[in-house]
């Protein structure tokens, strides 16, 4: 990791709503092909550190660089458009589309034709759609999904709809990909899958992965590096094994006493022995 450059890094990351805190000058730095863990207690300021890197709030101090191009001050889109994709807490896809329709919204960014070619649809256009669609398809078929491309969204289980949404994510064809919870709601089997389907992105796409996430024991078996979060603060930041020898994180999530030490870093046997 080491000979890896920085892909994404913060400066003294700021931001309050009202008089609240949110985010108090984080710092952090994720290497090219990383997998990282943005961890916390509810109400840390996980998912605003997302939305401010994302461009849906600008923060009121502090720098955020991707790619060695300012991210503060860009609209969501225009973020997007140099190659960061995530996903949501909340599931926001399009019940009443079908899956093919929801993941081929990814591709907008691709698209090489406009409006008033899109309304004329000539040879070109027609050509780009296609072309559009063999890229979907692909990622169906690299998360196992092709059962469900012609199905409506809304008629899928939770964990389907997970997955669709990161497929979406992915037809972006992002250098980074950000995950706001992507177990929650997940039975363990849908777990397991995904500890696999992230290490692929990684290692078959070339993707570097943060992602903001509460079960430890996938967090502690997947991770190259842990960002702890503990209102708004960032209280430690290294690898799971060094995080969950932290006295602040311990005292963050369980307490200062042995047992809940031991507590938070038993998951990490658990999810090497699934993975393993």
């Amino acid at each position: 990791m080491n000979a890896k450059s920085t892909l994404l890094s913060t400066r003294d990351l700021s931001i309050s709503f009202g008089g609240v805190r949110a985010l108090r000058g984080v710092s952090m730095d994720i290497q090219e092909g990383a997998i990282v863990a943005v961890i916390g207690p509810n109400g840390a300021g996980k998912t605003t550190l997302f939305n401010c890197i994302t461009g849906v709030y600008r923060p009121d101090m502090g720098t955020v660089t991707f790619a060695g191009q300012s991210l503060v001050g860009q609209k969501p889109h225009q973020v997007a458009a140099l190659g960061l994709a995530r996903t949501f807490q909340n599931i926001e896809l399009f019940a009443r589309m079908t899956v093919l329709d929801n993941v081929l919204l990814g591709r907008h960014r691709h698209m090489k034709t406009g409006p008033l070619g899109a309304m004329l649809f000539g040879r070109a256009v027609k050509r780009d759609e296609v072309a559009q669609r063999e890229k979907v398809e692909q990622i169906l078929d690299f998360l196992d999904l092709q059962f469900t491309r012609d199905r409506y969204v809304g008629q899928l289980p939770y964990g389907v709809r997970k997955k669709i949404e990161l497929a979406r994510a992915l037809a972006l064809e992002p250098k980074l990909l950000l995950l706001d919870e992507p177990s929650a709601g997940m039975n363990a089997e849908e777990k397991e899958e995904l500890v696999h389907v992230v290490r692929d992105v990684r290692e078959d796409m070339g993707v570097t992965v943060v992602l903001v996430e509460h079960d430890m024991g996938l967090v502690m078996g997947i991770s190259d590096q842990v960002v702890v979060l503990d209102h708004g603060e960032k209280i430690a930041d290294g690898t799971p094994e060094e995080v969950t020898r932290d006295p602040e994180v311990i005292r963050a999530y369980l307490g200062a006493d042995a047992t809940a030490q031991s507590a938070l870093a038993a998951p990490v046997t658990r999810a090497k022995e699934t993975v393993a």
